[in-house]
């Protein structure tokens, strides 16, 4: 009898030190992998340019339960492998010098960026107004070419190509300035100026240099736009 119950005993303590041994060999898997996890998502924060605009939102991707990695007794070190662009799916290495071991960790990155797109379906010729557009934030990677963030850029600006509503608003589909529309023209320095009109012969943005005839001498001169049907021209 003292017999049988010694060997119950035993078998609960050995049962208890092997849930014990299991619960600690779990947890520190667990935190472990927190460790991965953090310091993939920390590499891709200090290797983005800050930004004035927008934000930035990090996620880096559940590991597998199963996985078994030694603690590692050094600082992990995480590095972005190959040529990669850091938006979308970007893959993280992490590596662990003293106990020799890696895994690369895939990292999800959305950077999302105010830009103005237009509300409702534009076709050629619309006139953009406080009423078809606004301002939206879109992630960084769908960008292609230059936009603007400020509706007021571009309010007044005719388009030259169809635009469907939720699209981002790009440069090379308005003009300020198109060919063949009045404009004024502003010439002169500080201080004096004289304003008259022209017809512009081609299209243009803000800064672009177009050429414009002038409506009464009917000299063509070279200006600079300034603002929606305005051109700025120097003497």
């Amino acid at each position: 009898m003292i017999t049988h119950r010694y060997l119950n005993l035993i078998c609960i303590i050995i049962g208890s030190l092997l849930l014990n041994f299991s619960l600690n060999v779990h947890a520190t898997s667990i935190s472990q992998q927190s460790l991965i996890q953090q310091t993939a998502t920390e590499h891709i924060k200090r290797s983005l340019a800050p930004s004035d605009f927008g934000s930035v939102n990090i996620t880096a991707a559940t590991l597998d339960s199963r996985l078994r990695f030694p603690t590692c007794s050094s600082p992990l070190v995480a590095t972005t492998p190959g040529k990669q662009t850091l938006s979308g799916n970007v893959t993280v290495l992490i590596q662990c010098n003293s106990e020799d071991w890696q895994l690369y960790v895939p990292v999800n990155v959305q950077q999302t960026l105010p830009q103005v797109i237009a509300i409702t379906h534009l076709g050629r010729g619309a006139l953009l107004s406080a009423a078809n557009v606004k301002v939206a934030m879109v992630e960084s990677r769908f960008q292609r070419g230059i936009s603007f963030n400020d509706p007021q850029q571009i309010i007044g600006s005719k388009v030259k190509r169809t635009i469907k509503a939720g699209d981002v608003i790009q440069a090379n589909d308005i003009c300020l300035v198109c060919r063949n529309d009045s404009v004024l023209i502003r010439a002169g320095q500080t201080g004096l100026a004289i304003v008259t009109t022209g017809k512009a012969l081609s299209d243009g943005a803000i800064g672009d240099e177009i050429r414009v005839q002038n409506s009464k001498s009917k000299r063509i001169i070279d200006g600079v736009i300034t603002a929606v049907g305005e051109v700025s021209v120097k003497y």
